[in-house]
């Protein structure tokens, strides 16, 4: 039976820069010295957007992109060189911030985002420098028209490239969000209380979701076992204390949360851990999702 081949969509040669193992080599260089710029853990919380709820460089980039874009549409008119160099100097500033939270974000990404992360910084360093040759331009007295037009075009394609990162690869995505719609809203049982190992988390299965289990002190705390960063199992972290609070280190990009209630305290996630109810039956460990407000458990 033949088989028909499907057109190839448009930018889907995209997903081939994800596999370009080439791109390791410079990308390892880089995240080196952008941890090390970043090494006040503060200022990586700012960046990433834990006081947001959400990453901060989404944001940001609208506001970039926006601006010079504007520019370059504005450009096509007569009067736009003499109207756009407010918005593409504007542009030029909100990329400082941008650029920032953009590299902190990509540092404790996987390898196939870094590696389209890294075109994705090159191209837009490529349009950046179209919009400030513009502005050099003018200043000289003349158009900069051509310039302009350029650095929107190269800016388009970097903003493929961040829509892949976003949409396709997830970069920055809450991955727990869907347990509160998967999890089991009725008491699930999880085992036997006394099979727990007192003081180190482990992972049991509540329904088709893994969940964090920890026995300490007589109580038992269930939270999902999915970082919202990236996926990573939680029960495989490492327990701490901070400010006086049981907290739970993601073993692989070193997100921090309360064991508690799942609240976030460190990222670069940027969303708690969905938390369980959890009660002791006759031995049995039972747990059950704690909805929030709206959301109506499984």
């Amino acid at each position: 039976m033949a088989v028909t081949r499907l057109p190839m969509r448009p930018f889907d040669d995209i997903t081939r820069i994800e596999n370009a193992t080439a791109l390791d080599r410079p990308a390892a260089a880089v995240r080196g010295v952008v941890q090390k710029l970043l090494r006040d853990r503060r200022l990586r919380d700012f960046l990433h957007g834990t006081w947001l709820g959400h990453p901060f460089h989404p944001g940001a980039a609208q506001l970039t992109a926006g601006a010079l874009l504007s520019a370059s549409l504005l450009d096509l008119t007569p009067s736009g060189p003499r109207r756009s160099s407010g918005l593409i100097a504007t542009g030029i500033l909100a990329a400082l911030p941008t650029v920032a939270a953009g590299w902190a974000d990509w540092a404790e990404s996987h390898e196939e985002q870094q590696r389209v992360g890294l075109v994705h910084a090159v191209v837009n360093v490529l349009a950046v420098s179209c919009y400030a040759g513009a502005l050099r331009q003018r200043a000289r007295g003349g158009q900069g028209r051509a310039m302009s037009l350029t650095g929107g075009a190269v800016a388009f394609a970097g903003a493929l490239l961040g829509g892949h990162l976003g949409y396709r690869q997830a970069t920055g995505a809450n991955h727990a969000e869907e347990i509160y719609h998967v999890a089991p809203g009725d008491w699930t049982g999880l085992g036997s209380f006394n099979e727990l190992p007192e003081g180190r988390p482990v992972r049991r299965m509540a329904g088709d979701v893994p969940v964090f289990v920890l026995r300490r002190a007589g109580e038992v705390t269930v939270l999902s076992d999915r970082c919202p960063h990236l996926s990573a199992p939680l029960s495989d972290g490492e327990l701490d204390t901070e400010a006086g609070e049981l907290v739970i280190h993601c073993p692989w990009h070193d997100s921090v949360f309360r064991v508690a209630d799942g609240s976030l305290v460190h990222g670069p996630a940027t969303a708690p851990v969905p938390v369980f109810d959890a009660r002791v039956t006759q031995g049995t460990v039972e747990a059950k999702i704690r909805t929030i407000p709206g959301v109506a458990a499984a």
